[in-house]
């Protein structure tokens, strides 16, 4: 089908092109929320504003990994390319040494306004959606490891899983997959490090966007057990993990058969049409006919009971999951394990069920922190500290944010008011490389008149007319 052969390629002399045309539309977006008058008014690393601004810098490396940039060398291509100096109105823009310099002005404080800049913005972003949207904030807290080949970064250390690089601490909101809060350590800390100051500003800036009901997760690294009296009196609700320690495990077993129930898990999608044969599992196969160990999923129980934490004046309620496990190697059963896990709350509303549902939902962070590693590239460490890298990350992680803010700008009234409703979903829940795809790397011709830039498509995608209503409400002030 493919029968072109006589292909040639020539230069247009006065179409001037570009590959991600959707870079006026997140510069529309951060002129419209204000974000950019913000880092200006908060940030101050630089004396003299010759040529740049902090928030020339800031946007310069996010808009990099919004154009298809992976990396900060990739700034060349930015700043070399003079249809994109156009499209954005600039006449230079940071070269990948300037932006690095950049990043080393930093201090600790520093990244913390630059990031109180951010969220002050995003809470302007969130007073634009439905009375719904304010129901419950939903916050995650997870820790992951960034390696590095570097030798001379300071502030890296070894890893418990034997890698040399850093370990930061992200803090979002499920809700919406943002990222609120980044906090950079080395290596060797614990996951659990800094997370209570973390986690109480992020209840602080909810409460000032008007959430009614704050609900905190984390896996069992993450239990804070000398905040939790303190966050019950002030009426937010947790739900974390606990480690299956001996007098948990002893409490469980010693709790009668009538007192566990079954675990109630709802199907994980429905099946619109007719239900399909399964395919053969050629995995299960192997594993039998080698004979291998394999633990296979019998049943699931949950059963409650309440209990004091160390460094807590009160009792909560402890929920337990029971799974009943076979031991196999090839078709004999070696023998049955029972392990346990469990889930510290003060939720004593809920049914024990949805509490476990609530916590494994918690799993929707690892996407995040997924997409952030390897989707939008914005966990790397470029710079030669720790601090440095801390910033680079903050910035390079607002090209998310920016794909956040205008999902959530899209209209969901109207006649189509459900169909616009579900793409606005779809953009939210979208991973960074369709998004890229589908909202950024669009092609257009670039023509300068005497009081606008015009972006001409040049190219139809599914998702054209999503971005078109998108662009139009960016024309719009904000109803704050």
């Amino acid at each position: 089908m493919f029968t072109a052969g006589n292909i040639h390629y020539e230069l247009a002399d006065k179409v001037r092109g570009l590959a991600a045309g959707g870079i006026g539309a997140m510069h529309l977006l951060a002129r419209q929320t204000g974000l950019v008058k913000a880092i200006d008014r908060r940030l101050h690393l630089l004396k003299l504003h010759k040529p740049y601004h902090e928030s020339d810098h800031v946007l310069n490396i996010a808009y990099n990994l919004l154009s298809g940039g992976e990396c900060l060398e990739d700034l060349e291509l930015r700043r070399n390319d003079e249809v994109y100096l156009d499209a954005l109105g600039a006449q230079r823009i940071p070269d990948p040494t300037t932006a690095g310099d950049f990043c080393r002005r930093f201090k600790a404080y520093d990244v913390e306004i630059l990031m109180r800049a951010i969220n002050a913005v995003r809470v302007k972003v969130w007073k634009q959606q439905p009375e719904e949207f304010f129901e419950l904030a939903v916050i995650d807290g997870d820790g992951t490891l960034i390696t590095t080949l570097g030798q001379c970064k300071e502030g890296m250390d070894i890893s418990y899983k034997g890698g040399w690089g850093y370990h930061p601490l992200i803090i979002s909101l499920a809700n919406t997959n943002e990222p609120l809060f980044l906090y950079n350590r080395s290596g060797n800390r614990p996951s659990h490090e800094g997370a209570t100051d973390y986690y109480d500003q992020a209840v602080r800036l909810c409460r000032q966007a008007g959430f009614k009901g704050i609900l905190l997760r984390g896996d069992t690294d993450f239990t804070q057990r000398r905040a939790l009296d303190r966050w019950d009196r002030q009426g937010v609700r947790f739900i974390f993990g606990l480690d299956a320690i001996p007098n948990l495990v002893k409490t469980a077993d010693m709790l009668p058969e009538s007192a566990w129930r079954r675990l109630e898990r709802p199907a994980k999608y429905e099946v619109k049409t007719q239900p399909r044969e399964r395919p053969v599992n050629i995995k299960e196969q192997i594993v039998r006919r080698r004979e291998f160990e394999n633990i296979r999923l019998q049943s699931e129980q949950v059963a409650e009971f309440n209990y004091i934490p160390a460094h807590c004046a009160q009792a909560y309620r402890l929920v337990v999951v029971r799974k009943n496990l076979s031991v196999e190697k090839g078709e004999q059963v070696l023998f049955d394990d029972l392990r346990y896990f469990f889930y510290i709350t003060n939720d004593r509303t809920s049914s024990a069920s949805e509490i476990v549902r609530l916590a494994n939902q918690r799993c929707n962070q690892e996407k995040l922190i997924e997409q952030l590693k390897n989707g939008a590239r914005a966990l790397e460490v470029p710079v030669d500290n720790l601090v440095s890298n801390w910033a680079y990350m903050v910035m390079a992680s607002l090209a998310w944010t920016l794909k956040a803010w205008f999902a959530l700008g899209l209209p969901e009234t109207g006649r189509w008011a459900q169909k616009h409703k579900a793409e606005k979903e779809a953009v939210l829940k979208m991973e960074f490389k369709r998004f890229l795809h589908g909202f950024m790397l669009v092609p257009c011709q670039i023509v300068r008149q005497a009081r606008r830039i015009v972006y001409r498509l040049l190219a139809w995608n599914p998702w054209q007319h999503v971005f078109l209503r998108g662009v139009d409400m960016l024309h719009r002030p904000l109803q704050c």
